[in-house]
Formats: structure tokens, C-alpha cells, sequence
């Protein structure tokens, strides 16, 4: 195996240790494939990650081998990329990175970094988020095809709330949407706009969208996955490759595209070639920032005229102010079965 190598990225120089250990096997594909595509797309993939506390989703042997999500920033941080204090649901804190240069990236995806997931906050306001995420995740049975019908309706949705998204692929076979926000609004605000829009999106497709959190209920529809809002959720960033054995990456994409494209088509080899021609197509998002009262104030209304409140949080967080049981529907019904066994044999 080669020794390390020495890059120029900007004004840092950026050591890459074994750069020829293979991290995607089915591809052939090194660390240094891995680290150059990040270089090609660098002004991008910082433009993404732009002062955001971000966890890293760390392979040190490659995506077939041991991974963990590294919260808090590595050891031996160099001094030129700055930190921000988070705090998780649990109650305890972290100091996590926020890259402000392509040269941070690099430094990462050294230490085994793939995928790259910021928090939707900036460093100087960690409990504002700066952007509303949309997940329209496909469950067994439906795929890309039909995220793309419920973005296309996402869109509309969004649109008359005064509201404008920008897509991109997830890396897998759905999409994501992002709204650039004022950061005026609590993760919690934000998790309840984001419930309104899924929603309001399931009114229109009840067939083929869904918002229900249990699995068991979701059907073959494509899920809002409203909890990537809440605190300490995180979505794969722009550019960020994703470990799966083609090495694919988060596409960003103009809303003209979504209908012509498969998330095949962008992979380490394919999107410098891309970037190179039309560059970072979201390159405009951080020139707007939109208002979220629209959706909360169907928020409101949903539980004003229809008893509609909050949804059920993931396991791990504690239990939240107006959260219905977090049970899932099957064992619920069971538990109410069975007193009412016991009732009828007493009798």
C-alpha cells in the first residue's frame, strides 16, 4: 500500500494516509477516489456543510467494514476548523465541527469520513434552525418514481404556503427537499411545520404518501419522515457520498430534472463531470430565506378543527410536551384486548 500523499487544497495542505486502501471493493474504488471527488466538488459540498455542526459517518476500512457516527469533533482537530457547542435531547452537549472550507472536508473524508451530515443550524444559533428538511422516503414496494409524484405535489404544497424547495437525491431511492428558513423558529416549530406540510401532502395522496410513523401502518406509499426534523436528526448533505457499494453521492437537482434522472446516474465518477459543466445547481438557496407561519398556521388549524397534534417522537428521545403514546398501533390494541379477556372471564 502507497504511502500518504500530500494535497493542495486552497491555502492548506492536507495530508491523505494509505490512500490506496480500497474503501468501495465492489468498484475497486480507493480513499483517494473517495477524497478527489471531493476535491472536484469541494466549493459545493463546504457551500452544504457552511458553518453547520456536522456528525461524521466514519468507515475507516471501507463500507463493507466497522462504522460509527462521530458526533463530537475528532481529536487532533486542526485549529482552522471551528467547532460549535450542540446540545442533544438527552440533555448533554458536544463540541462538533463546522467546515468552512473544502480543505475541512478533505481532512475528514481522510479519517474515513464518507458521509457528511450537518445539523440544519448555523454555528452562531445552534437551537434556530436555517432550513426545513422533507424527507420522502419510499417504503417496500414503491421506489424513486413515486418520491418523485409526491415531490412534484410537495412542490405545489409548498409553493402556495409561499414556500420554495430545493431537491436533490437522498444517494438511496428517494429524495429530499430543502427550504431555506429564517432561523426565528425552535426545532420543535419546525417539527410541526414539517408535520403540517406531510399533511397536507397525505390529504392530496392519501394512496400513494404517507406520514404515519409505525411501519406497520405506512402501506405501500411513500413516507414524510417528519422526525428528520427533530433535534439531533440529521439528513446526508449535498455531494455527501453514500456507503453503498457504487459509491453513490446526494444529488442535488433542478426541479426540471427530478422526472429524467435515476439515482444511478451520480456516483464519485459521475458527478465531477456534472459539476464540472453545470455546477452547484443549489447554489442560490443560502440567497433566501422563507417565513414557516403559513404551515404552522395549518398546524394550528388541524388541531383546532380536527384534534390533528403532535405525532410520536423516535424511541430514543424523551417523552415530549403533547406527544400521543408511543406505542405502535398493534401492541396498543393488544393491551386493550387483554383487560377486557380478564374482564370476561371474571364474570
Amino acid at each position: 500500500m502507497a504511502g500518504a500523499v500530500e494535497l493542495e487544497v486552497g491555502e492548506r495542505t492536507v495530508r491523505v494516509s494509505n490512500p490506496d486502501k480500497v474503501y468501495f471493493p465492489e468498484r475497486g474504488y480507493t480513499k483517494l477516489d473517495m477524497v478527489r471527488y471531493y476535491l472536484a466538488v469541494g466549493d459545493g459540498i463546504t457551500r452544504a456543510l457552511y458553518n453547520r455542526p456536522t456528525t461524521l459517518e466514519r468507515y475507516p476500512d471501507g463500507v463493507n467494514g466497522e462504522s460509527f457516527f462521530q458526533k463530537r469533533a475528532p481529536k487532533y482537530l486542526p485549529d482552522w476548523i471551528p467547532t460549535a457547542h450542540i446540545t442533544f435531547p438527552s440533555g448533554r452537549s458536544a463540541d462538533e465541527m463546522c467546515p468552512t472550507e473544502p480543505a475541512a472536508v478533505i481532512w475528514a473524508a481522510n479519517l474515513g469520513a464518507v458521509t457528511f451530515h450537518p445539523w440544519p443550524v448555523r454555528r452562531d444559533d445552534t437551537d434556530h434552525p436555517d432550513e426545513l428538511r422533507l424527507d420522502l422516503d419510499p417504503q417496500p414496494g414503491t421506489d424513486y418514481a413515486d418520491a418523485v409524484r409526491a415531490a412534484h405535489e410537495l412542490r405545489a404544497v409548498l409553493d402556495e404556503a409561499g414556500l420554495r424547495g430545493w431537491p436533490k437525491t437522498s444517494g438511496g431511492r428517494g429524495l429530499h427537499v430543502f427550504v431555506p428558513i429564517e432561523p426565528r423558529w425552535t426545532f420543535t416549530q419546525v417539527r410541526r411545520a414539517a408535520i403540517a406540510c406531510g399533511r397536507q401532502l397525505e390529504r392530496r395522496m392519501p394512496d400513494r404518501v404517507t406520514i404515519k410513523w409505525w411501519k406497520e401502518e405506512r402501506g405501500k406509499r411513500i413516507f414524510v419522515d417528519y422526525n428528520q426534523t427533530a433535534r439531533d436528526r440529521t439528513i446526508a448533505s449535498a455531494y455527501s457520498v453514500r456507503p453503498r457499494p457504487h459509491a453513490p453521492v446526494s444529488a442535488p437537482l433542478r426541479w426540471e430534472e427530478i422526472d429524467d434522472v435515476e439515482p444511478e446516474d451520480f456516483d464519485i465518477r459521475s458527478m465531477p463531470a456534472r459539476y464540472a459543466e453545470v455546477g452547484d445547481v443549489h447554489a442560490d438557496m443560502d440567497d433566501h430565506r422563507f417565513s414557516l407561519e403559513s404551515l404552522l398556521e395549518i398546524a394550528r388549524e388541524d388541531e383546532a378543527e380536527h384534534g390533528l397534534g403532535d405525532l410520536p417522537y423516535p424511541p430514543e428521545y424523551p417523552k415530549m410536551p403533547g406527544e400521543p403514546k408511543r406505542v405502535q398501533p398493534s401492541r396498543a390494541k393488544k393491551k386493550t384486548a387483554e383487560p377486557a379477556a380478564r374482564d370476561a372471564e371474571d364474570s
